[in-house]
């Protein structure tokens, strides 16, 4: 069952016994639950309404034999279960706790009228070799939670600030989510904050974004390679002695910007063998908008430059952490390289740079 499929449902009062969440959006998955919760008891009644379990604590038997208990002094029950072993495809069936599937497979024969409960699976894909699995999949009983991709973040903000009677641009959406990330949990709070600062029928537009939201390391070091593809040396260095005033590692900085052109280099591999955003996403282990932002950055250096600064940075991390070089002057003197090497202030044919 698809995730806004089952929102639908739940918010028309049909509430199945049994729902296996998983996916990487926890933000999402954790909202749904809340839902759930919203809809099956009163504030008051959360207390003894609510029960949560941990299958790398619990055995299951333990679990359904408390779905099965009437609940007290509430007319429903919540049992939340966090699975990292029962369901998922990396668990681990014979861990520190055995767990007889057995139990659940007989309680889902006829499962407990007064009890909901809820795996929330901590794993991308769910085992569907299971007896439990393939069960749940038959009573389309499993919710996937997909990270969303940069267009429905971006949707996800503009509805979100539409609830608080305000308006975002399409600019802002994206401006917000270069500056804060992809995790929702983090988005909501910053547009939640954007939002109390335009007001009543306001808008959120780029110049707000700007003003209210800091930028990230992440962000600056980027803006620090845009800056360095194109051979600004100014602008370069000026971004960098800016993280240094924000009390910023050069170690560190060296690590992030490598960790960049690392990025870099693999995307233009994969490229090579035709892999789509998505399969190099997955194949990175990275958010679809994070392959795009760094994929268009790519196109602006060849392979033989990524993989030579590459080698240079981990010489030169090599040499600040021994104390061979003053690590703010080994860094800086990194970036002033470029330029000398390239003998120009300007891209020119043979450097390496597009």
């Amino acid at each position: 069952m698809e995730a806004k499929d089952a929102l639908k449902e739940l918010k028309n009062g049909r509430i199945s016994p049994v729902y296996a969440l998983y996916g990487k959006d926890r933000y999402r998955m954790k909202q749904f639950a809340e839902l759930l919760a919203d809809k099956l008891l009163d504030k008051d009644e959360r207390e003894l309404g609510i029960v949560k379990f941990d299958t790398s604590e619990t055995p299951l038997e333990e679990i359904v034999g408390e779905a099965e208990t009437l609940p007290f002094f509430v007319s429903r029950k919540l049992v939340l279960v966090r699975d990292g072993s029962v369901l998922a495809s990396s668990g681990k069936e014979n861990g520190k706790i055995e767990h007889r599937t057995e139990s659940f497979l007989s309680y889902m024969e006829q499962p407990s009228e007064t009890s909901v409960i809820v795996f929330l699976v901590q794993a991308e894909k769910l085992d569907e070799r299971r007896k439990i699995v393939k069960l749940l999949k038959e009573r389309n009983l499993l919710v996937p939670f997909p990270e969303l991709t940069e267009t429905e973040l971006m949707g996800w903000l503009q509805r979100r600030a539409r609830e608080h009677n305000r308006t975002m641009t399409i600019e802002a959406a994206q401006l917000l989510i270069s500056r804060t990330g992809t995790g929702m949990q983090a988005l909501s709070q910053e547009a939640d904050k954007l939002c109390l600062f335009a007001g009543e029928g306001g808008t959120i537009g780029e110049e707000e974004v700007a003003r209210l939201t800091a930028s990230t390391v992440e962000e600056d070091v980027f803006a620090l390679i845009d800056a360095m593809a194109e051979l600004r040396m100014e602008r370069t260095l000026a971004l960098y002695r800016e993280l240094l005033l924000r009390r910023e590692e050069p170690i560190r900085i060296a690590a992030l910007v490598a960790r960049q052109l690392r990025i870099m280099l693999q995307i233009k591999e994969l490229e090579q063998h035709r892999y789509s955003p998505q399969q190099m996403a997955g194949q990175l282990g990275l958010h679809p908008y994070a392959v795009k932002l760094a994929a268009a950055k790519a196109r602006r250096f060849d392979t033989a430059t990524l993989g030579r600064r590459l080698s240079e940075l981990a010489d030169l991390d090599y040499r600040m952490k021994t104390g061979q070089v003053e690590k703010t002057l080994g860094l800086e003197l990194f970036f002033l390289s470029m330029g000398e090497k390239s003998g120009a202030g300007s891209p020119q044919a043979g450097t390496g740079i597009r």
